[in-house]
């Protein structure tokens, strides 16, 4: 497993009984977690005046117990500075997870020796666009939210990289990569973070099982000559990491050689030295 052992200003404090305690700077939050349906003794005295709860609805979605919460604050992650914000269902507007991907393509990146363009595909608030601009990529930031792509771009002025070679697009991650094929433009490197289930501008459905091949087939065709690498990250549950293996080496491999690994990510939680799972991600690498 990948774990994001990395952080400041993130802690996972502790988990258990379906939810997870975890400091964001100096706000302490309860939000629900599917994967933590263990139970242990919760101890710590967060989880008895926590500065914010996430709390469900029987009637489905939820609502935020927020006793001093401010609307918004900044973490750092290392030289990177993100907003986080309570948001509808009990997200914050960053994956801390995540950071182990963050590291692999600033890596990747400066390794290179060359200049580097990277497509981020559902890039959602933009950390991983954020990122690799700081590691001296180019880089094509695409979600089909209005909202999430002013908020990359928020989170790309609070690092210090407003003037950075970074083209934020609002538009459906398919419909744009069909577009860039036609106009022949190329990409280094690929990102991508796909929901496991949505709705496209038309009404078409994308679900991950039967999207996600397709999709990175037709990715593959805006890769460029001597591409660097490709991320695909999955939060579905029961999607196995050899699955994005399997994809990435059937697409990408066959074409361009190189090497997939992939692996579980996940949190350490303080507390009780365990790890929280947090989805699935893997990694193609070119040959250098």
């Amino acid at each position: 497993m990948w774990i994001a052992d990395g952080w400041k200003d993130y802690e996972l404090l502790d988990c258990g009984g379906g939810e997870k305690l975890e400091r964001w700077g100096k706000q302490v939050l309860v939000r629900p977690d599917p994967q933590a349906i263990w139970n242990t003794p919760r101890h710590h005295a967060g989880w008895r005046k926590p500065d914010g709860r996430y709390l469900r609805s029987s009637s489905g979605g939820g609502s935020w117990e927020k006793a001093g919460l401010p609307g918004q604050w900044q973490v750092r992650y290392k030289a990177l500075t993100f907003q986080v914000r309570p948001m509808n269902f009990k997200h914050t507007g960053l994956f801390p997870e995540q950071a182990v991907n963050w590291d692999f393509a600033q890596e990747q990146i400066r390794a290179a020796g060359r200049p580097v363009s990277v497509l981020n595909l559902f890039a959602y608030t933009g950390a991983a666009s954020v990122a690799c601009a700081a590691a001296g990529a180019s880089v094509c930031h695409v979600d089909a939210a209005k909202g999430m792509v002013q908020w990359a771009r928020e989170n790309a002025k609070a690092s210090g990289l407003e003037e950075a070679p970074v083209r934020w697009i609002v538009d459906d991650c398919a419909k744009f990569v069909e577009r860039e094929i036609r106009r022949g433009r190329r990409y280094d490197a690929i990102i991508m973070d796909p929901p496991s289930y949505g709705r496209g501008p038309t009404g078409e459905v994308w679900k991950l099982e039967d999207s996600l091949y397709p999709f990175v087939e037709l990715c593959a065709q805006v890769l460029s000559d001597e591409p660097l690498f490709i991320i695909i990250n999955s939060y579905t549950t029961g999607l196995a990491p050899s699955v994005l293996t399997y994809i990435l080496e059937t697409v990408v491999s066959r074409k361009y050689g190189g090497r997939t690994v992939s692996d579980e990510i996940g949190l350490p939680v303080t507390e009780t030295g365990l790890v929280l799972p947090c989805g699935a991600t893997g990694r193609w690498t070119g040959d250098r």
